[in-house]
């Protein structure tokens, strides 16, 4: 059997400011550092298929070797308004780090489950998979490429 590897999960938030706070005092968890994804930085942004201006404020740290990822949808549609408008705030995906995405992507293909959104953000690429009606989340995959510097951190 061909061994995973899960690199992050992400949970949906409303407000990122209360989120970071919790985290912080009643999780444990930081530094963060945070970003936007979103047009011009992020290039080839799609959802559903088509092209999609779509974008959201991430929070990202490291828990042991995986990361955890607050997002706070911006700018829509996108699947994080998408999840919040059915769900509420929680967990929203888990990401597997694939060496080649267009590979995997097409092994799912053949298994019935194709890309709702993506994005490329400097050296990083990522595609979320329809999985929710299966899996009860989305998977996402990515190459897990390098990434410049967060536009600040929390705390600061």
């Amino acid at each position: 059997m061909k061994e995973r590897k899960i690199i992050q999960v992400g949970i949906v938030i409303q407000d990122m400011d209360k989120a970071l706070k919790n985290y912080t005092e009643i999780f444990g968890a930081g530094p963060w550092d945070i970003y936007e994804f979103g047009p011009p930085d992020m290039r080839e942004p799609t959802y559903h298929g088509k092209p999609s201006e779509w974008s959201a404020l991430l929070a990202l740290t490291w828990v042991g070797d995986r990361h955890l990822e607050l997002i706070k949808p911006i700018k829509g549609p996108n699947v994080y308004f998408d999840f919040l408008e059915k769900h509420g705030e929680g967990i929203h995906h888990v990401k597997e780090w694939v060496e080649d995405c267009q590979k995997t992507i097409e092994e799912y293909r053949r298994k019935g489950i194709e890309v709702i959104q993506s994005g490329k953000y400097d050296e990083d690429e990522f595609y979320y998979l329809d999985t929710e009606s299966t899996l009860g989340i989305l998977l996402e995959i990515g190459n897990n490429g390098k990434i410049r510097p967060p536009h600040r951190r929390y705390p600061e």
